[in-house]
């Protein structure tokens, strides 16, 4: 009986073996086609007609290598943020006197609980990817910026800007709370919408220039499918 519950055990063990290693190639193939989807995803053009006008309304998209933001103008097109996101929200209401703001939405555990790149979890990273229902606008009052870096500029037309500032504020809850940021000059609020591996900061970056009509990606889940569309502002 020995040879054949050691055999049985073997058999068994191979069994397991076979299974984990099944298990190892798929996440593989998944961790790889990943990058690969989202890049082909940039890469489909959606309002593909769209084309830049003479003159409107200046736009940037910025990037941290990580999280891309829209640059916008406090005050164009009869569209006007200083109500929507007031300088009492600041720690520091001076700061209320930039003509810009940078808006970006993302994970609300991500946003708050990574200041720096230094206080990156891998655990914080993994329960944004697999999908969480909490959800932040990040908001920085800023200067216009100065040109040159990795910038990139848009003009966009006076309705198209009033379509993207409806999807923006659509996406937060109003009324709700909000959270001081990590400086005098930038505030979190409490958004709406699902953050996922497939429904990134970026992805809503993209959803919002889409919306609005502008040409970008299918789906920009990365700062460079978002970024690629437009020109260095030099």
């Amino acid at each position: 009986m020995c040879p054949l519950l050691y055999v049985r055990g073997r058999a068994t063990g191979r069994g397991m073996h076979r299974r984990v290693a099944k298990v190892l190639v798929s996440s593989s193939a998944v961790i790889l086609a990943y990058p690969l989807a989202g890049l082909f995803g940039g890469a489909i053009t959606s309002n593909a007609r769209w084309f830049a006008p003479a003159q409107g309304v200046t736009l940037y998209i910025e990037s941290n290598g990580v999280h891309t933001g829209i640059v916008m103008p406090k005050q164009a097109a009869g569209v006007d943020w200083r109500s929507v996101f007031p300088a009492g929200d600041l720690a520091d209401s001076r700061y209320a006197g930039h003509d810009h703001i940078s808006v970006g939405w993302g994970e609300r555990d991500f946003y708050l609980h990574t200041p720096t790149w230094a206080d990156l979890k891998l655990s914080t990273v993994l329960a944004a990817a697999v999908g969480s229902g909490n959800t932040l606008v990040h908001v920085d009052h800023v200067p216009r910026p100065p040109p040159g870096g990795e910038l990139r500029r848009l003009t966009v037309r006076p309705a198209e800007y009033r379509r993207l500032a409806a999807y923006i504020q659509a996406s937060l809850v109003r009324g709700g709370p909000h959270h001081r940021g990590y400086f005098g000059y930038d505030v979190f609020y409490t958004a709406r919408g699902r953050y996922s591996a497939i429904r990134t900061c970026n992805a809503w970056i993209g959803d919002a220039l889409r919306f609005a009509g502008i040409r970008t990606g299918a789906w920009t889940p990365f700062p460079v499918t978002v970024q690629w569309w437009y020109p260095r502002d030099q």
